[in-house]
């Protein structure tokens, strides 16, 4: 072979070498080319789930709503069921604890009979006996008969719509479990809201029977019929994803390995303590308004009391989507930190110009504003830390703390007022009780809880 012949096939060689580059480096842009669209889309799949779930939330809003009259009217039902039964005050308010008692203790094994058999179901059941509640307790001659119907098949209707919402819509959205709990539990807060002006004006009007049957029975058709439409989530990875400052991948823990961690007690303690500081206010509102002389002052044209509890379903509803989404991006304890001060000044503050109606109506909202994020940023909290699997059996558990609240915010703060004549060691205590639960959700909380994530991972 000649030198020449040998320089050509050298030639060769290189010149094959150089058109395989070339070809190599054309197929992997057209390949870049082609996947780039797909990649930006999202899948039939993902785009259906991403619909779907806002439909999940807005019928779960519904069925919340059509429960929050119970609790929150129930301040309206004390003057004229305490005439009816001719019972005092801290009597009757066993009613209102027996409701959310039975509301909360209940709430685990209902929220595990929800994550076994479905929402549609146990939801459906849970709307029918919060209804049937208000039309049995019309008819109610004894205290007794009021405690089984309002208080007992009340609480137990309540509680497994308020866990099963919350449970569930928290699996809808992964990405962004702050808010979706906040709007859940803000149409728990919202709900009576449409209710109290009609509610009060049929009591002065009708009386509490007749208006106890007829709301009742509302209640009860249109939370079943808003209950048929939910359903439970896909995979996870159709409808969002987890990852985010504020939900840490995890591990889901049951409730049987959560209730072993002292992490989960102080999350409980902590929410019974603001339980208790809300519902002493709740509770008692149209009690506390008639001894500071302002419940029939007209504000802006309307009666103080019915204004002053309208505007407090409107803030304590605004605030759990409000707070749940601040804290998905500034963090759960910071949030608290805040939401909870917020609380502790506004209700000195209502304290100290008590005598004052407009300022009476309108410190009302902002305490309301600084207690109903409790709803969300507890729940979406317990979430982060342990996991969705179990999300609505383990809300159960932590639920049992607002029943605990109720029995110190109701009949104790009534009795408390009634030893001392006064409702100011009743403020003072829910006060306390506010400032010290912002400063463990920062010193304490926030700390324990990142330990916690580490050890974890």
């Amino acid at each position: 072979m000649t030198t020449r012949e040998r320089s050509r096939r050298r030639q060769g060689r290189r010149s094959s070498v150089h058109l395989s580059i070339r070809q190599a480096k054309t197929e992997r842009i057209t390949v870049n080319t082609r996947t780039q669209p797909f990649r930006g889309a999202a899948s039939p799949g993902a785009q259906t789930a991403a619909h779907t779930r806002w439909i999940q939330l807005g019928l779960g809003l519904v069925c919340m709503m059509t429960i929050s009259s119970p609790q929150y009217v129930w301040t309206l039902m004390t003057k004229p069921l305490m005439a009816k039964l001719g019972i005092a005050l801290p009597e009757l308010q066993v009613t209102f604890s027996l409701l959310v008692l039975l509301q909360a203790f209940f709430s685990p094994f209902q929220g595990a009979l929800i994550d076994r058999f479905g929402p549609r179901m146990l939801i459906s059941i849970g709307t029918l006996l919060a209804g049937v509640s208000w039309v049995l307790a019309s008819y109610a001659h004894t205290t007794s008969m009021l405690y089984l119907t309002y208080g007992g098949i009340g609480g137990l209707g309540t509680g497994i719509v308020y866990v099963g919402v919350v449970g569930f819509v928290v699996r809808w959205f992964p990405d962004r479990r702050g808010f979706a709990a906040g709007v859940a539990a803000a149409g728990y807060g919202m709900g009576a809201i449409v209710t109290t002006f009609p509610i009060s004006a049929s009591l002065a009007a009708h009386g509490v029977e007749s208006t106890l049957w007829l709301y009742g029975i509302i209640f009860a058709a249109v939370g079943l019929l808003a209950s048929q439409g939910l359903r439970v989530p896909p995979a996870a990875p159709h409808i969002g994803s987890a990852v985010s400052p504020t939900a840490p991948a995890t591990r889901d823990y049951r409730p049987s390995e959560m209730l072993k961690t002292p992490l989960f007690w102080l999350m409980f303690v902590m929410m019974t303590m603001m339980s208790t500081s809300g519902l002493m206010v709740t509770s008692q509102m149209a009690s506390f308004a008639a001894d500071f002389g302002v419940s029939k002052v007209l504000v802006f044209g309307l009666a103080a009391l019915p204004l002053a509890l309208t505007i407090d379903r409107f803030t304590n509803g605004l605030t759990r989507p409000l707070f749940g989404w601040i804290s998905d991006r500034l963090g759960r304890e910071n949030t608290m930190c805040f939401a909870f001060a917020l609380e502790g000044v506004a209700m000195a503050l209502w304290l100290m110009t008590r005598d004052n109606a407009v300022l009476f109506v309108l410190l009302s909202g902002v305490v309301f504003f600084g207690w109903g994020e409790i709803f969300s940023l507890f729940p979406s909290t317990l979430t982060d830390t342990f996991g969705t699997r179990f999300a609505t059996a383990n809300y159960g558990w932590l639920y049992i703390s607002f029943g605990i609240g109720s029995i110190f915010g109701g009949p104790l703060a009534a009795l408390l007022h009634q030893q001392t004549g006064s409702w100011v060691p009743v403020f003072g205590c829910a006060i306390v009780l506010d400032v010290s639960t912002a400063a463990l959700a920062m010193f304490l909380l926030k700390p324990t809880r990142a330990r916690f994530v580490r050890g974890r991972g």
